[in-house]
């Protein structure tokens, strides 16, 4: 049903922008206005869609509420003597039956309550298609009444888009804003168990903690530094993958390569970020990582069956797109009058390139760098499936680490209580990586000034 009537608000909202800008335009014809027939009919048009659909929004999450309250109350008239749990636990008995779950259950009071519930929920659905029809009528009725030659119609629809806008920058800051504060909450309860020194300067990641007094290998250790040094790790090794080959590529799109070439070799390069990344993971873990290993055992050199090195280069290739179609986009932004008067200097392609080019479009190249480090620092899946998850503290390429990301997803895995330092944890790390993300942020953005006002 909830379909269908949003169906009906759109026909109606449809039915009311029509009217009156059929309205609108014969007035027009008769005397000046104010506005357009059209900001008449996207006036008429709004005022009977978002009222009527915040009403259905309204209604659709006070409905649950009050039928809870209403079945809650019966069974605890009908039967006497029972504990709040099993109230709980008869509620959602009902609730199940009354959406068509079969449980089995033989107790006439549930059953009865059950079929009360669905008339209740018919009844209520019912009476909010006749309120929101009937209210999104009234305010057709009412707004075509407003259509008059001095009429700010305009102004009326611009006043909601404005609010509309500000509504929805509010809702974005304040989803921000609530992150930061969910993360500082659960970090300093992690901080109240684990001692911050301990898990900023510490040099062991072990999240273990002991389910029994008795049991062994209880004690964890909480030292992020190895966490931290692995995604550095396995992060320059993917820039060192992406950075030359992504830029060149750029280069070779924009200034070299005919537009027949660019059409069909761009599209095929851009294919590479709408792979899944356990796709990524597989091809690490079954293909690249025992090449790795059986490369580095024929030159002699010990690797390991996973390691940050066959990590970091199926994540370099990932992250290859970013760089190229973003840095592509930045150079082709640069006026064409920068290249003439290069070449009318008596300048090579290569050097209107290198010097005139590449230094103009740097702060543009630098955010598409800084997208595919974010993108490299908050890969999880080809990590977990080619490096693995022990937190080797070490700058060798060839063994194998874990990073951040992968160790906030073992910590929040299986049935956690949010009273451990195991399950804390994941929020520490959470934290620091946001606040080393944030300070990477800041410089790269006083770099890109700098460059900036340089060519300006």
């Amino acid at each position: 049903m909830f379909p269908y009537l949003l169906a009906a608000i759109l026909l109606i909202s449809l039915s009311g922008f029509y009217i009156g800008r059929k309205q609108a335009s014969n007035l027009r014809s008769q005397t000046k206005l104010h506005s357009l027939p059209q900001y008449h009919g996207y006036f008429i048009a709004l005022w009977c869609g978002i009222p009527t659909i915040l009403l259905i929004l309204l209604w659709t999450a006070l409905e649950p509420v009050l039928l809870g309250s209403l079945i809650r109350s019966h069974l605890e008239s009908q039967s006497g003597g029972l504990t709040p749990t099993d109230y709980v636990i008869m509620t959602e008995e009902v609730r199940n039956l009354a959406a068509g779950v079969a449980l089995g259950t033989q107790d006439p009071l549930i059953l009865e309550t059950a079929e009360w519930m669905r008339s209740l929920q018919q009844s209520s659905q019912w009476s909010m298609v006749v309120v929101t029809i009937l209210l999104a009528m009234l305010i057709m009725a009412f707004t075509r009444s407003k259509v008059a030659p001095g009429f700010k119609a305009r102004h009326g629809v611009e006043l909601l888009f404005n609010g509309f806008l500000f509504i929805s920058s509010t809702i974005a800051i304040l989803t921000t804003i609530g992150i930061v504060l969910s993360l500082i909450f659960e970090t300093f309860r992690f901080f109240e168990l684990v001692p911050i020194t301990e898990f900023l300067f510490g040099l062991k990641w072990y999240p273990q903690i002991a389910i029994r007094a008795d049991q062994v290998a209880g004690d964890g250790a909480w030292g992020a530094i190895p966490v931290f040094s692995g995604t550095l790790l396995i992060s320059f090794v993917a820039m060192i993958v992406a950075g030359p080959i992504g830029l060149m590529s750029a280069i070779y799109f924009s200034e070299y390569a005919s537009p027949k070439m660019r059409g069909w070799t761009k599209p095929i390069l851009e294919i590479l970020a709408g792979i899944p990344t356990v796709v990524y993971g597989f091809f690490a873990a079954l293909t690249l990582a025992p090449l790795v290993r059986d490369g580095g055992i024929a030159i002699g050199l010990e690797v390991e069956a996973r390691s940050a090195l066959a990590a970091g280069l199926v994540m370099g290739v990932m992250i290859i797109p970013f760089i190229s179609s973003l840095s592509d986009d930045v150079i082709n932004a640069v006026p064409q009058t920068l290249r003439d008067g290069s070449y009318a200097m008596g300048a090579t392609k290569s050097e209107t390139i290198r010097q005139v080019i590449i230094p103009a479009a740097l702060p543009g190249i630098v955010g598409a760098f800084l997208l595919a480090i974010s993108r490299a620092i908050g890969e999880t899946m080809i990590v977990a499936m080619a490096a693995g998850l022990n937190a080797n503290l070490t700058l060798n390429p060839l063994e194998n680490v874990t990073t951040v990301t992968v160790q906030i997803v073992v910590a929040l895995i299986g049935d956690q209580e949010f009273d451990d330092p195991k399950t804390l944890s994941a929020f520490a790390l959470g934290l620091v990586l946001f606040i080393v993300t944030l300070i990477l942020n800041v410089v790269a953005l006083a770099i890109v000034k700098k460059y900036r006002e340089k060519y300006d």
